[in-house]
């Protein structure tokens, strides 16, 4: 069972870090919802989640990481060293490395998509300068799969489940879930 942790830091979106949490969780996924604060983490539509723990006691065995968007929280996700070495980490093991929104800019600032192709929310585009640029609602380029923002969150999340399972997996989940995909 692939193992993917999800960090949540102050001013996360919430469409988008639970829409991927739960269609992950429905494929069979081991997610770990680590927060960058201890306590209830406050999204960018003040609805608070409680991550099962924090990102410096998360450990470090995962498959993927997806970082979710919102503007604040991708600044705050920036700030923080276990976010940059579990992202420097799964890169150099050639593991999925996944963001959407803001957030593919904490993997550019990383230094983890120079030369990849991405996509983001348009408002960042202008700090993605060392990417070539896509306006594809997702694209995966090797192990980085970025999506758009709130409204490209499930197709995003089920191309994350294809990624780890297959795409017979993505189709069998969606059976109940009925998203255009």
């Amino acid at each position: 069972m692939p193992k993917v942790l999800v960090p949540l830091a102050p001013g996360f979106e919430e469409i988008e870090a639970l829409t991927v949490v739960d269609i992950l969780r429905r494929a069979g996924a081991e997610v770990i919802v680590a927060g960058t604060v201890p306590g209830p983490i406050e999204g960018r539509s003040r609805i608070k989640v409680l991550p099962e723990t924090v990102m410096e006691n998360a450990g470090a065995d995962y498959d993927v990481i997806f970082l979710p968007g919102g503007a604040v929280g991708t600044e705050n996700l920036k700030k923080n060293e276990y976010v940059r070495t579990a992202v420097e980490d799964l890169m150099k093991r050639a593991k999925l490395v996944t963001a959407i929104c803001a957030a593919p800019t904490v993997l550019s600032a990383i230094g983890a998509t120079r030369g990849r192709t991405v996509t983001s929310h348009p408002s960042v585009r202008h700090e993605l300068k060392n990417e070539i640029v896509s306006d594809e609602r997702v694209v995966m380029d090797g192990n980085i799969i970025t999506s758009q923002g709130p409204g490209t969150a499930m197709e995003f999340a089920f191309k994350l489940v294809e990624a780890l399972f297959g795409k017979a997996k993505a189709e069998e989940v969606n059976k109940g879930v009925l998203a255009k995909i």
